[in-house]
C-alpha cells in the first residue's frame, strides 16, 4: 500500500478516508524534516496545510506523486515547480464561502462597535452605568464597503452587506482591473458598484480583501494605500495576511491614519509585527475564517478524498494543476 504523510491531524471524516487509501503516518515536521521526508521515496502523498512550505528547491528534491493541500488556497506550494516536476497539487475549493464572509463582516461589526474594547471594559469593572458616550463607534448600515477582488467569498460578503443597507463597491482584479458584466454580475447586477481600485481606497468607509496571495498582491496595502484612505476608515482582512504591509498598518493605526483594523490573517503568521497586539483599536482572529466544525468537516473529506485517489492512482478530483497529473 502507498504510504501517506499527514504533517497535522485533519477532523474525521477524513482519517477514515485516507485509512483506508494506504499506510497513513501522522506527524509535525520542520521545515528541513520535511524537505527530507519528501526526498526520502519513503511518501506517495503528503496532506499539507498552510505552514507547511514547499518551494522550489524541496520538490525539486521530491519523490512523491502529489501534495493535498488542506486549504483553498495554496499559496504555500510552488505550483509552477511542483508541475515541472511532475507533482500533483490540491485544494479544497469551495467549502468555506459563507463562513469565511461570515468572519468579514463579524470584524467588520466588532470594529466598528468597538466589541473587543467593550468586553475588557466591563471585564475589568470598570463600568458603572450607562452614559451618553461610553464607546461610541461608528455606523454600519448605510456606510460604503469596498471590496477588494469579487470572487465567491467576496460575494457572500456583498451579500451580508447589501442586508445591512451598506453601499457596495468592488474592483475584481486589484490593483489592475478587468471589464465585469452584468450577466457575470448576476444577482449583483444594479446592486453593487464597479470602480477603480485608487477608488476603493479613497472612498469605503470599510475596505475588505479578498484576493489570493500573488506578486502582484504582495502588500498591495502599504503605507501609501493607507494613507489614501479615510482617516475614520476600517481595513478588514480575511485574505491572506502578506497582502497588508504589517508594520505600516501599525504604524497607521498608531498614529491614527486609519480607524482601526480587523484581521484573521497576518504577515509572519503566527508570529505578529511588533507593537499590533498593543493597539486598541484591532481585532484580532487567530485564522478562523473556516473554523466552524462542519466546514473543516468538509474540509477534510474533500483533502482525504484528494490524497486518497492520488495514493491509488486515480486523478483527484480537485487538481490545481491538472497537467501535472
Amino acid at each position: 500500500m502507498s504510504r501517506i504523510l499527514v504533517t497535522t491531524p485533519i477532523p474525521d471524516p477524513g482519517p477514515s478516508i485516507l485509512e483506508a487509501a494506504g499506510e497513513v503516518e501522522v506527524r509535525a515536521l520542520g521545515a528541513a524534516e520535511l524537505a527530507d521526508a519528501c526526498a526520502s521515496g519513503r511518501y506517495a502523498v503528503v496532506v499539507s496545510q498552510l505552514g507547511d512550505r514547499f518551494d522550489g528547491a524541496l520538490l525539486s528534491r521530491a519523490q512523491i506523486v502529489g501534495i493535498s493541500n488542506y486549504a483553498v488556497g495554496y499559496d504555500n506550494i510552488d505550483v509552477a515547480a511542483a508541475t515541472e516536476h511532475g507533482i500533483t497539487v490540491t485544494n479544497t475549493p469551495g467549502v468555506l464561502t459563507d463562513s469565511t464572509a461570515d468572519v468579514a463582516l463579524l470584524l467588520m461589526l466588532a470594529t466598528a462597535r468597538r466589541a473587543i474594547e467593550a468586553d475588557a471594559f466591563v471585564r475589568a469593572g470598570l463600568f458603572d452605568g450607562w452614559k451618553p458616550e461610553l464607546m461610541l463607534g461608528t455606523d454600519v448600515s448605510g456606510r460604503v464597503l469596498g471590496l477588494a477582488g469579487f470572487g465567491r467569498i467576496a460575494r457572500a460578503t456583498a451579500r451580508r452587506a447589501l442586508a445591512f443597507g451598506m453601499t457596495v463597491n468592488f474592483c475584481p482584479r486589484p490593483p489592475g482591473d478587468r471589464p465585469v458584466s452584468d450577466s457575470e454580475l448576476g444577482e449583483f447586477a444594479g446592486r453593487v458598484n464597479h470602480v477603480s481600485w485608487d477608488d476603493i481606497v479613497t472612498g469605503s468607509d470599510f475596505l475588505s480583501l479578498h484576493i489570493p496571495l500573488s506578486d502582484a498582491t504582495h502588500h498591495l496595502v502599504d503605507s501609501a494605500a493607507l494613507s489614501a484612505m479615510k482617516p475614520s476608515a476600517v481595513l478588514i482582512n480575511t485574505a491572506r495576511g502578506p497582502v497588508v504591509d504589517e508594520t505600516a498598518l501599525v504604524t497607521a493605526l498608531h498614529d491614527g491614519v486609519i480607524a482601526a483594523a480587523g484581521l484573521d490573517v497576518y504577515e509572519h503568521e503566527p508570529r505578529l509585527a511588533p507593537g499590533l497586539a498593543d493597539l486598541p483599536n484591532v481585532v484580532l482572529l487567530p485564522h478562523v475564517g473556516s473554523a466552524t466544525v462542519s466546514v473543516r468537516s468538509e474540509m477534510a473529506r474533500l483533502c482525504a478524498t484528494n490524497a486518497a485517489a492520488m495514493a491509488t492512482g486515480s486523478k483527484p478530483p480537485h487538481c490545481v494543476n491538472p497537467e501535472a497529473w
